[in-house]
């Protein structure tokens, strides 16, 4: 098993965890944890396969949903254990970014051999399940907080990409994609870093207006 198709287990496992924490904060029962966490798990993949026009990787391989299963259970027999399951949702969260930032990537370029198709690829593979997690759990999205969020995913899948049209290994590429993503994120959650954002001005009123 090289190293992408280990990204892609783990990025699923890793995501559904996310998903299933969201369950656990709204005491839903086991169905909700297994809806949020094949949600999480598999919804960016989705997303990106559809749009690619490639078979839905966990219809041609449903070990994706045993696994989004197992570890939905899991987390719904040990969440009381986790004494802030937010801040473990999110660092859990930021891994499963870093792998599936470079996972989009490696599939965008192979699928188009473009590099363009391939950075996009990586930031909806990488967000996608996550903002569709806090939608439906009725989390603060991680698309609207003002930390770095989707540009960590951006610059992950930036270096993989670069990198690996230069010419270097697959696993080179991909370790360098993932530790950036990860270093960005994590400098987000722990330091607060952000970009700075759009401030409006007040308007002209009418009459001054020529």
């Amino acid at each position: 098993m090289d190293l992408i198709q280990v990204l892609d287990y783990a990025g699923v496992a890793v995501f559904a965890a996310t998903g299933a924490l969201a369950a656990s904060r709204k005491e839903l029962d086991l169905i909700g944890f297994l809806f949020l966490a094949a949600l999480t798990g598999v919804g960016g993949g989705t997303v990106r396969d559809v749009i690619l026009g490639l078979p839905v990787f966990w219809i041609v391989q449903p070990l994706y949903m045993i696994i989004c299963a197992g570890v939905a259970l899991l987390t719904y027999l040990t969440a009381h254990l986790v004494e802030s399951r937010y801040k473990l949702l999110l660092w859990l969260d930021a891994l499963g970014l870093s792998a599936y930032c470079v996972l989009g990537a490696f599939k965008g370029l192979a699928s188009t051999g473009s590099i363009t198709v391939a950075i996009i690829m990586g930031m909806l593979t990488a967000a996608f399940g996550g903002i569709m997690r806090d939608t439906l759990a009725g989390e603060p999205s991680v698309l609207l907080r003002p930390e770095i969020y989707v540009s960590a995913a951006m610059a992950g899948a930036v270096v993989y990409t670069l990198v690996a049209t230069l010419g270097l290994p697959t696993t080179a590429a991909a370790l360098l994609g993932m530790g950036t993503a990860f270093l960005i994120r994590a400098g987000a959650i722990r330091f607060g870093w952000t970009i700075p954002t759009y401030r409006s001005r007040p308007g002209r009123r009418p009459e001054d207006i020529q």
